[in-house]
């Protein structure tokens, strides 16, 4: 991977975020990024030689803050910090959010607004070259002071303390780690500790990550909800571009447009567009499709705003800011992010609750237009698709309860002093599982339609569906007797995942 991101020479992008936390993108500080560090690290230091006591430089934390403690125990003040607040729960969270995480911390840290020395900074860097991970578990973060539990857990392991995944993703302990890549462990400073764990980098992470998702997932509900028209003889004339302009909306228009392109050149639809059709207009999962995925789409574009805006943000406190005052400030508290995670979750349960109800329009003999039952080969023997729909209204039913906002929920900690917190990083969490869901709704929605339109035949579909299906038909049998389908559906699903399917029809679906 030739990309490689550099902190503190401009903003940084979602782009950036994906390529270090999935691709390995090698991490630097920029030359002036030392100057600033070193600059706002001078305040810090006169600050804890002063009598006077100042939060996070000489005080204890939290609810603890009315402490004042002596120099000679500041180093393990700061220890002590970390090895207390590592203490999440629950399973391992995915390398790619972590390395997020560890990446939108550094870029905060390069800021020169939290005051941590050059050198905590370049470790922290030194890590993710090294790809080595830390340990960091799923519970432990109310989304307020930052999400805490883990990013203690990667700041533990700046201390050579605590647990890693090595580059070989072999789980070690880190200062084993560390030793091996040639990485001093850090010992922290004054305000160190807090400028390592006061950030909703988490959080954030996740909201990018599952936005790079999610734009894929929605040009693929646009084009297996056309896989689904087609073979359900439905027709084009409602997504026309004049019909759509009566209700301006940017994403209703973006998913109509696709859906045009990838229908365009269909015997299947041109074989029932005259008079003799007795069809007066289709059911709403088919002829509404640009309406709800453009709903999604339009949420999704507020939800990249909120992450750009993020991107832009120095999260800490307190903050050092340019006129050496160091003040304290709620802008750790992470409802912007949670509030956008959650809002997240309904479009994606919306988009996976249609698509499964144009799945199971396909498999009913009453309503498919002359498809065999379930798609069966020879229906009553064999039960064709039928269990796959099961498999989608499991999973719809469940995005369901994952669309119920996390951040409508607080409980207060630390004796009542953060008395309201965001839950972004539950919310992060469950729309992770939502993205998921959704991916596999539409992998059974692209195998179903695929098989669909084979029993159209000889009526040739579209160019771009018939490039969709003719992909899967590569690792996926047409129609025939029964076989066992978690494989076939797991092989839908890694065209999904993969973009490989968009890659296909690429060529047939570019915006005029």
């Amino acid at each position: 991977m030739n990309h490689t991101v550099v902190l503190g020479s401009a903003p940084m992008t979602p782009a950036d975020v994906v390529a270090v936390a999935r691709a390995g993108a090698e991490v630097q500080l920029a030359e002036q990024t030392d100057r600033a560090l070193s600059e706002a690290r001078k305040h810090i230091d006169a600050l804890a030689g002063a009598a006077e006591p100042t939060y996070g430089v000489s005080t204890g934390f939290g609810a603890l803050a009315v402490r004042h403690i002596p120099e000679d125990r500041r180093t393990q003040l700061q220890r002590s910090l970390i090895r207390s607040h590592a203490a999440g729960a629950g399973p391992v969270v995915e390398t790619e959010v972590v390395r997020a995480l560890m990446l939108l911390r550094l870029r905060t840290l390069a800021s020169g607004h939290t005051g941590v020395r050059p050198v905590t900074a370049r470790t922290l860097a030194a890590l993710l070259n090294a790809n080595i991970t830390p340990v960091v578990h799923e519970h432990g973060s109310l989304g307020c002071s930052g999400d805490l539990a883990p990013l203690a857990a990667v700041a533990l392991a700046l201390m050579g303390e605590g647990e890693v995944f090595d580059a070989e993703g072999s789980r070690v302990p880190a200062g084993d780690a560390l030793r091996a890549a040639g990485i001093e462990p850090v010992v922290l400073a004054e305000k160190e500790g807090l400028a390592l764990t006061n950030g909703t980098d988490g959080m954030l992470g996740m909201l990018v990550l599952a936005a790079a998702d999610l734009h894929r997932l929605f040009d693929v509900a646009d084009l297996t909800a056309a896989m689904s028209v087609e073979a359900l003889l439905g027709t084009d004339r409602a997504f026309a571009a004049d019909l759509q302009a009566l209700r301006p909306h940017p994403g209703q228009a973006r998913s109509a447009e696709r859906m045009r392109a990838a229908l365009a050149g269909s015997e299947i639809v041109a074989s029932h567009r005259g008079p003799d059709c007795p069809r007066v207009q289709d059911a709403y999962s088919l002829r509404c499709a640009p309406q709800v995925h453009g709903a999604g789409r339009d949420t999704l574009e507020h939800a990249g705003l909120v992450a750009e805006r993020e991107l832009a943000a120095a999260v800490d406190n307190p903050v050092v800011l340019d006129d050496g005052r160091v003040e304290s400030n709620g802008n750790f508290h992470g409802a912007p992010v949670a509030y956008a995670l959650d809002f997240l979750a309904i479009p994606v349960a919306d988009l996976a609750g249609i698509a499964e109800r144009r799945t199971d329009r396909m498999l009913d003999v009453a309503r498919s237009h002359g498809l065999p039952a379930f798609l069966a080969a020879d229906p009553g023997v064999d039960s064709g698709h039928m269990i796959a729909q099961y498999t989608q209204a499991a999973i719809v039913s469940d995005l369901k309860r994952l669309a119920v906002p996390a951040s409508v929920d607080s409980i207060p900690s630390s004796a009542m002093q953060e008395d309201h917190v965001s839950m972004g990083w539950s919310a992060a969490r469950k729309l992770r599982r939502a993205v998921d869901g959704l991916t596999t709704v539409l992998a059974i929605e692209y195998l179903t339609a695929a098989r669909a339109l084979d029993f159209r035949a000889p009526l040739r579909p579209a160019p771009a569906t018939a490039a969709a299906r003719d992909l899967l038909r590569a690792t996926v049998p047409g129609p025939g007797p029964d076989r066992h389908l978690a494989p076939e559906i797991a092989a839908a699903e890694e065209l999904v995942r993969s973009g490989a399917l968009l890659d296909a029809v690429t060529q047939h679906v570019e915006e005029r």
